[in-house]
């Protein structure tokens, strides 16, 4: 890592205190509920200010459109900070949707989670000749709920163009047995999440013979 610059909330000098709006004192974040509304009724928060959600663009639109929705046109729906497609665009991509495995545990309780997961490389790799099983894919599903998926998670290349698909199906309520339906496009690496049958609880071996 060469660099790891962070963003500063910078909402100690803007008068937040006149008014009495709370921050995190820590690193300047704004606590909010679920309505982004913060401590004060009438003083609402948006975007990266704000403590436990997501530092994206995408998101902060999305709230900023659905706060003034509710403010002004009457509707009730609220911003999703769970369900967030997100990549991480390093030489092989990280894409997510949905919980991490250790939170998933934590909301859930891991008696009540199976978790499928494999290794994969793209057909594309055996003419170079580059390592197998260097690519990963993981979901993690609600037993409780019709093993609807509530976590996406791959490690390879073009993840965001994956996860972006995949997100809309998690929105829609994704299960495990929609996704063992789903007839995969051979040969692609999102094919991967339509033949997942090994539990990471099996303690199966994962690696990929072939193609």
């Amino acid at each position: 890592v060469l660099l790891a610059i962070g963003r500063d909330a910078c909402t100690r000098n803007i008068g937040l205190q006149t008014i009495g709006v709370k921050i995190n004192e820590k690193n300047g974040k704004v606590p909010v509920n679920d309505e982004e509304q913060t401590n004060v009724p009438y003083v609402y928060a948006i975007g990266d200010i704000l403590e436990g959600k997501l530092e994206l663009t995408p998101v902060a639109i999305q709230a900023g459109r659905l706060l003034a929705q509710r403010l002004y046109g009457g509707s009730s729906r609220k911003c999703d900070y769970i369900n967030v497609p997100t990549t991480v665009f390093t030489p092989l991509e990280y894409g997510s949707c949905g919980y991490p495995e250790e939170k998933a545990i934590d909301v859930y309780g891991k008696q009540n989670l199976e978790v499928y997961h494999t290794l994969f490389w793209p057909l594309e790799w055996t003419v170079p000749g580059r390592d197998n099983n260097t690519c990963y894919a993981k979901i993690i599903c609600n037993k409780q709920d019709n093993n609807r998926v509530i976590g996406l998670h791959v490690l390879g290349p073009n993840a965001g163009e994956v996860t972006q698909g995949f997100a809309a199906a998690i929105k829609c309520g994704l299960t495990k047995e929609l996704l063992d339906e789903t007839i995969g496009i051979h040969p692609t690496c999102a094919e991967v999440f339509t033949t997942m049958d090994i539990t990471k609880s099996s303690g199966q071996d994962i690696t990929q013979k072939g193609c």
